[in-house]
């Protein structure tokens, strides 16, 4: 959740830190904090409740200089936001300084413990329990900080990814993780760490991704040093990023947000490149293809994910069922992984997450290797956890993602979906030629008809002048876009705080219904589809009842325009595909009713981008 870089080499660190901050600030945004170390031998530690322009401002009239140095900006677990809270902390001595993304479960014990031993707490975190029993067993053992450092690791339970730097041991920075990302960025005579790549992207492209429970020492001059908690020492292959600085600026666009909805038709072409083939008749997933007799054998497919990436799941479900006539079953990887689930070793488990780093998912991953089953990965971010604790699995391919409310991975995670729904389907025979070419010509044509719906920004930034100070929402959908009305509502209130919720629209009369009024606002999608008729009886129930319908139709929906009190229109296609259109007017009604409440659409709070901790 938290964002973590760190520097050391010949320049100087802070403007590295701080803009390094500003590009994870998406991972957390309560407080910042920055430890430097200069040539001096001094260590100095800023911190502040609030944004990183806070904490720039708070450093304007303080010593920024030295060349190595570590930052931190925070999505609170433990301790509420406050200057005291944020990170880095030091030790009890003042002689080190850490920063931490993830959870220290038994901090609390661990904490009297070092009590007793003398030492004293300024913080409520857990963070700042860890550093105090490096400290403790450095000065215990008479050791150095990176043995103390891997000591210290085999006493606590939890998630972690850590960077500590000494006092007077200006020459290197320890690093270190478990269930929470981290990189290292290998520069020329300069080394940078961060939770992830997109704040050394600009500095270089050469990385190397640490492993679960692996530490690294990384100094000036030499190669990082890669041990585990047991001190096995590591090798580890330099990767190249394919990430461009430019995906990591807003590019004239307001908000990191609406510049995503924009690049929809382009990430989504981008998602198909080189998998639908140049004459459009096959699909080419070779994750899917090299393992083809597993999922051909497949007894069942469960589907793992949380949040967003939950709701694409849900269409997965129906993806599959259709197309492969596959059982599907769709979790939240966070109440998958407490329960005692039936997993057979011919199932096929899907785990979807954008940032390929979500801790409910990855512990879930691991539940379900213990059956046997074959585990597909699909994700965003090369080289990230999901996609290396998987059997195989599938990139999206859409740049980064910076807006914390997932717009544009949402569309690419829909596409992979459906291309592997439409192979098994076409390889088991459950699709017939002809009905395959005709999809797989529909598919390619939705990028130009999402562009043809953000034609429709400017009418439906109108839109949402009406409904910004509406209390509720209420979004309805019918199968395949069923799950589409739970997204629309969670945009919703993820970003403008509106409560919303999103219903099967055949269950407004098993009690939802109690609630509309001429106060209640309805978004019914109802596109011409088999459950057009259905839908349009529900609205019909909703005017009787003096709601307010806005109405997601196509061009041929004369019936519900006549009826529903605002509609926004879509291009039509095949069911199946719909959800990949009818998204993206709610992400735009979400996106300007929170900035009509002048929100903070890319930074809402309470939330972060990606979600590391339980």
């Amino acid at each position: 959740m938290c964002g973590i870089i760190g520097y050391i080499g010949f320049r100087d660190a802070y403007p590295i830190l701080v803009k390094g901050l500003h590009r994870l600030e998406y991972r957390g945004y309560d407080s910042a904090g920055i430890a430097l170390s200069n040539l001096s031998g001094s260590l100095s530690i800023y911190k502040t409740k609030g944004r990183v322009s806070d904490l720039e401002e708070y450093c304007k009239d303080k010593d920024i200089s030295g060349s190595i140095g570590i930052a931190h900006t925070r999505w609170a677990t433990h301790g509420e936001p406050s200057n005291t809270n944020a990170h880095p902390h030091y030790s009890e001595s003042e002689n080190i300084a850490l920063i931490h993304n993830g959870i220290i479960e038994n901090y609390a014990v661990l904490k009297q413990q070092l009590i007793r031993n003398g030492y004293h707490f300024r913080s409520n975190t857990d963070t700042e329990v860890l550093v105090q029993l490096i400290e403790y067993i450095k000065v215990l053992n008479n050791t150095d900080l990176f043995h103390a450092v891997q000591l210290a690791l085999n006493e606590i339970i939890g998630a972690y990814a850590i960077a500590l730097i000494e006092k007077g041991g200006d020459n290197r920075i320890i690093v270190a993780r478990k269930s929470s990302p981290l990189v290292i960025g290998i520069g020329d005579g300069e080394y940078f760490i961060a939770s992830d790549a997109s704040p050394i992207v600009e500095y270089t492209k050469r990385v190397i991704y640490l492993e679960d429970e692996e530490l690294a020492l990384v100094s000036r001059g030499f190669s990082p040093k890669i041990v585990t908690a047991r001190n096995v020492e590591k090798t580890h292959e330099i990767i190249q990023l394919e990430m461009n600085l430019s995906q990591l600026e807003k590019g004239g666009y307001d908000h990191f947000m609406l510049k995503e909805i924009f690049e929809q038709p382009k990430t989504l072409r981008d998602c198909m490149k080189g998998r639908i083939d140049v004459t459009g008749k096959h699909i080419v997933l070779s994750g899917v293809m090299d393992n083809r007799e597993r999922f051909l054998s497949a007894r069942r497919i469960i589907i793992l994910a949380c949040g967003t990436s939950w709701h694409a799941g849900l269409v997965g479900k129906y993806f599959f069922e259709s197309f492969c006539r596959i059982p599907v079953e769709v979790e939240y990887s966070s109440e998958f992984r407490y329960r005692n689930p039936v997993i057979y070793g011919d199932d096929i488990v899907i785990a979807i997450s954008q940032s390929g780093e979500t801790a409910d998912t990855l512990a879930a991953i691991e539940l379900a290797r213990k059956s046997g089953s074959f585990i597909y990965g699909i994700c965003n971010v090369v080289g990230s956890s999901i996609s290396r604790k998987t059997d195989s699995g599938s990139y999206t391919h859409v740049g980064p993602e910076i807006g914390v409310a997932s717009t544009k991975a949402f569309t690419a995670q829909l596409t992979v979906l459906s291309m592997m729904a439409l192979y098994l389907g076409h390889e088991k025979r459950t699709i017939d030629d002809e009905r395959y070419s005709f999809l797989l010509g529909e598919l390619n044509r939705i990028p130009d008809k999402i562009e043809k719906i953000l034609q429709s920004n400017a009418a439906i930034c109108d839109l949402s002048k009406i409904f910004t100070y509406a209390h509720n929402f209420i979004y309805l959908g019918r199968g395949f876009n069923y799950p589409i009305a739970l997204e629309g509502a969670l945009k919703l209130k993820e970003i403008s705080y509106i409560h919303a919720e999103g219903y099967p629209a055949a269950e407004m009369k098993h009690g939802p219904i109690a609630l509309i009024d001429m106060e209640m606002p309805v978004v019914a999608i109802a596109t011409d589809n088999v459950m057009y008729d259905k839908v349009m009886s529900n609205i019909q129930e909703i005017k009787a009842r003096n709601g307010c319908v806005i109405a997601v139709v196509n061009e041929s929906g004369a019936t519900i325009r006549e009826i529903a009190d605002y509609v926004i229109e879509v291009p039509s296609t095949e069911d199946c595909f719909e959800p990949l259109l009818n998204i993206v007017p709610l992400q735009l009604l979400s996106y300007h009713i929170a900035v009509n409440k002048k929100r903070d659409v890319d930074m809402p709070r309470n939330l972060a981008k990606s979600v590391t901790v339980e």
